[in-house]
């Protein structure tokens, strides 16, 4: 959001009007763009012309906040799979710690038994060596 004040003429409904706020003048145009196709899209069902301008302006604000919920709606949905994604997110990491750990764990086995394993051989050798001393 700017901190300056901006001010933009913009077409709605055939008239001109000017637009005054904080928000950036593409942002002001783009919002009177929405309300003219809104705008449209009412006037192309049939019958909506022949309406008083007072019942025009009530389905034109029915159809802006019927926009709104669905989009609220869709925010909603969007933040429950994000906070779902999020979750999963947590457990994938911790089960990654938990699966490093285990894989250190393990490599400090198999250097435990690496070791045990050339004591063992050393300790054949030897053995073998005092059968043959032995033998002779």
């Amino acid at each position: 959001m700017a901190t300056s004040r901006n001010c933009t003429e913009v077409l709605i409904g055939g008239k001109v009007f000017t637009l005054s706020g904080f928000e950036s003048e593409d942002y002001l145009q783009k919002v009177s763009t929405y309300l003219n196709h809104k705008i449209a899209d009412c006037a192309s069902i049939d019958g909506y012309n022949r309406q008083t301008a007072e019942t025009r302006n009530t389905l034109l604000a029915l159809n802006i906040a019927d926009d709104y919920f669905k989009a609220k709606r869709q925010g909603a949905v969007l933040e429950n799979d994000i906070q779902q994604k999020d979750k999963e997110m947590y457990e994938l990491k911790h089960e990654l710690i938990s699966t490093q750990i285990r894989c250190e764990n393990l490599e400090q086995e198999i250097e435990r038994l690496k070791e045990e394993s050339q004591q063992l051989q050393m300790q054949i050798v030897k053995l073998e060596t005092e059968m043959k001393s032995q033998v002779k």
